[in-house]
């Protein structure tokens, strides 16, 4: 089993992006999750990679991306308790809405170009 255990040491949000899930926990200051996997191999079972554009630096996030790799596509997220932490995990209101209204947008031209 692979174990990582991220923690958010700033003041910023950091969205703590699951692939190949596409999922997202956003962590506040302090919160730390769990991730294990079934990685028993000697290869490495995660690749870690940080990036924030200007306007989400801005708004205050930081973004990590964690790829699971040599290992079944399972993931078990936990907190420091070990209960399971969600994709959405605290992820804004205005977040979602705005998500929404792009995936709206898209379906609308992509409706348009058929």
């Amino acid at each position: 089993m692979a174990v990582m255990h991220v923690e958010n040491g700033s003041s910023r949000w950091l969205v703590v992006w699951l692939e190949p899930f596409g999922e997202d926990r956003w962590l506040e200051r302090g919160e730390m999750v769990c991730i294990r996997t079934d990685n028993v191999g000697d290869e490495l079972a995660f690749n870690v990679e940080t990036h924030a554009t200007d306007e989400e630096r801005a708004a205050g996030i930081e973004n990590m991306t964690i790829y699971i790799e040599n290992c079944s596509l399972y993931a078990d997220v936990t907190d420091r308790d070990g209960n399971v932490v969600e994709c959405g995990h605290k992820r804004p209101e205005e977040i979602d809405r705005e998500w929404a209204a792009r995936r709206a947008a898209a379906e609308e031209e992509l409706s348009r170009t058929w």
